[in-house]
């Protein structure tokens, strides 16, 4: 296959861009959403990812992750995406049927390591899923300090 890249190497690739960084995995965002989100601080930092947009052939690392890895775990998007060398973590953005406010991704940040609603372990060339919390939760706790 000559459209083919090894598995190993987009994870590699994909790590050496983004590890440290936040991604937000999105299907578009709600009326006034994107906007309040550059108004937070740190916000214009996280990397968005709209998956209504098809991955390229071949895809990038990043398309790799998300549209191999991420969406068919079938989680509630908005969906931010804390990567580490080892580990993504994932936590969806809705309280309820509608997405939280952008000031709070800060403090899911905060707690991502130990309040996930799913964490994918790195592998060679892929990532296991694992579970975190269920889906129906996603309460913030301001008090948490993930130092």
């Amino acid at each position: 296959m000559p459209n083919s890249i090894p598995h190993l190497l987009l994870q590699e690739q994909f790590l050496n861009r983004f590890n440290g960084r936040t991604l937000i995995v999105h299907r578009g965002f709600p009326d006034q959403y994107f906007k309040e989100l550059l108004e937070q601080p740190g916000g214009g930092g996280h990397f968005r990812i709209d998956v209504r947009i098809p991955p390229g052939t071949p895809p990038t690392p990043i398309e790799w992750v998300v549209h191999h890895h991420v969406i068919p775990l079938d989680l509630p998007m908005p969906l931010l995406v804390k990567v580490d060398p080892d580990s993504l973590y994932l936590r969806h953005l809705l309280h309820g049927e509608h997405a939280g406010h952008p000031s709070e991704i800060l403090w899911m940040l905060d707690a991502i390591r130990e309040r996930y609603h799913m964490r994918l372990e790195r592998q060679q060339g892929y990532y296991q899923p694992v579970p975190g919390m269920p889906v129906e939760e996603n309460d913030i706790d301001y008090d948490f300090n993930n130092d």
